[in-house]
């Protein structure tokens, strides 16, 4: 029975899983370069530093893939005890041959690391298509990539392919509707992304604030939910009442928001109830305290006098 196209099952929907046809082969490290399409904007140093450790006591157990690109000079390094774990009893192409990875990188790098002169690798070749949609997947299945760098590589496989959002779905085993709302995450402002990015809110807060047109409309809410720590649910829900409101009430619901969150910083670092009350020409601060203990207490925090 034929094999069927797409890369949901995995490397070997479009590479054959390391067919011994194909065969496992030794290459020098310093004979391989990144794959030029690879989507992961950055690897985490602590992980790749346990893997090389990983691979320094066991070698390198899953070959690289890669494809050989052009002839060049390379010199030939020694091969250490290191090489010998990564790939005793291997066969060794030509040492003046260039290759470039079509997946593993971070196996390359975490090689480099640990020191091997040599990784087991299988060569086949392939097109630039195929290395982006390989590249993709293997990060997807590892849960290495973040949103915005899987939402680029979709868009960079419809933009530079002419993929459709069903065809990219197909591929990376996912739904269209997956793929849709991760692209769209491409739209927001910038500080939304770098918020995104850092870990400051998720991909479900940020497709929350899709919902307000108004890139100036997302910002506030932005400031809203970091400050409040609202969840996705209560994000989606301001958005909606964001959305029923007319557009000048919604800066007074988005300015009342931001007097409940000083609110709760003034309370928390007084320790008593704060009250602030907004006016055309400046506004009052009410502490509440409850003892003449709370009292010196509050004196205290504020004036920092004995």
């Amino acid at each position: 029975m034929p094999r069927k196209g797409g890369l949901g099952k995995g490397l070997g929907a479009l590479i054959p899983a390391a067919d011994e046809a194909a065969g496992v082969t030794e290459v020098l490290v310093g004979a391989i370069t990144p794959n030029p399409h690879q989507p992961r904007a950055a690897i985490d140093q602590a992980t790749l530093e346990e893997l090389a450790a990983s691979i320094r006591e066991h070698g390198l157990i899953q070959p690289l893939i890669v494809m050989a690109v052009q002839p060049a000079e390379i010199t030939d390094a020694p091969r250490g005890k290191a090489q010998g774990k990564s790939g005793a009893g291997l066969a060794a192409l030509p040492s003046n041959i260039q290759y470039q990875l079509i997946a593993g990188e971070r196996r390359w790098r975490a090689a480099q690391l640990a020191g091997l002169s040599t990784v087991p690798v299988i060569v086949k070749q392939v097109a630039p298509q195929q290395m982006l949609e390989l590249a993709l997947v293997e990060n997807l299945q590892r849960a290495d990539l973040n949103s915005l760098e899987t939402a680029a590589a979709y868009k960079q496989l419809m933009d530079e392919f002419g993929l459709t959002q069903d065809q990219v779905a197909r591929r990376v085993g996912k739904s269209r509707v997956v793929v849709a709302n991760s692209v769209r995450l491409l739209r927001l402002p910038a500080p939304i992304k770098a918020s995104l990015a850092e870990g400051k809110i998720s991909e479900g807060h940020a497709r929350a604030l899709l919902g307000l047109e108004k890139d100036e409309l997302q910002l506030r809410a932005l400031t809203v939910v970091t400050r409040n720590a609202l969840s996705v649910r209560q994000t989606e829900e301001m958005v909606r009442r964001w959305l029923a409101e007319p557009k000048a009430k919604v800066k007074q619901v988005a300015a009342s928001a931001e007097m409940r969150a000083i609110e709760r910083r003034f309370q928390q670092a007084l320790g008593t109830r704060v009250d602030l009350f907004r006016s055309k020409k400046g506004g009052r601060v009410i502490i509440h305290y409850y003892s003449d203990e709370e009292l010196d207490t509050i004196y205290q925090r504020i004036v920092g006098e004995e």
